[in-house]
């Protein structure tokens, strides 16, 4: 029997599994593994709060080296925490960010796999009736200036989830993101309104797009989707 194939899932809170007492936000990285046959496995190794600094920094690239291999995948999604300005997490868009990609990127070529650059998933900020489009500043014009330069792979989901929230409007949109009331849950006694982390359906909504971009492009992956 063939050895299964390994899409492995590298970065932050907005794709990460979450813990009990966080639920329900919700990382779109735990709904990916509904979408493919079980010749597909979801290694959900992103990780709350970092960037494309701290993640290779803390050595959680160096952990997924040791455990991809040929045939594999390594989805790259970040630019939420490269933005803050925390010497520790930040990063320069068309400078240390973009380095930072080509290092994630030779460590997918080095083991054999396919590296697949994700651009950041859009926040929500409304302006009156329209979604701000530079909420995540220049980090996801500046990957996609370097999947260009280097011929990777590239999923737009800064641009499709724009549009989907832009479609949704600012009530809808609410729906998606991790919005409670007071003693709405337990985990969040005085209510919550986060517009960067999803609950359920958002996460939901998010790997749906992404599957979307899979379908419309040119990897191989896509031949095992539902």
């Amino acid at each position: 029997m063939p050895d299964k194939t390994t899409i492995f899932l590298a970065g932050d809170s907005t794709a990460a599994e979450k813990q009990t007492n966080t639920r329900p936000e919700t990382g779109w990285g735990e709904k990916l593994q509904s979408y493919f046959t079980e010749d597909i496995v979801i290694e959900n190794r992103a990780v709350n709060g970092r960037s494309t600094k701290s993640f290779i920094q803390e050595g959680l690239l160096t952990a997924i080296e040791e455990a991809i291999r040929p045939g594999d995948y390594l989805f790259i999604q970040f630019g939420h925490n490269d933005q803050k300005p925390d010497p520790a997490r930040g990063t320069v868009p068309y400078g240390d960010y973009q380095s930072n990609l080509h290092t994630f990127v030779n460590a997918a070529y080095q083991h054999g796999a396919t590296p697949v650059l994700l651009t950041s998933v859009s926040r929500r900020h409304f302006i009156n009736n329209s979604l701000d489009s530079s909420s995540l500043g220049e980090y996801p014009r500046a990957m996609k200036d370097f999947a260009r330069q280097h011929n990777i792979t590239l999923l737009d989901i800064h641009k499709k989830s724009i549009e989907l929230f832009q479609a949704l409007g600012p009530v809808l949109s609410k729906k998606y993101f991790l919005h409670l009331e007071s003693n709405e849950s337990s985990n969040y006694p005085n209510g919550i309104k986060d517009d960067t982390h999803f609950n359920d359906q958002g996460a939901a909504a998010i790997a749906h797009l992404i599957v979307k971009e899979i379908k419309k492009g040119n990897l191989s992956l896509k031949r095992f989707l539902i």
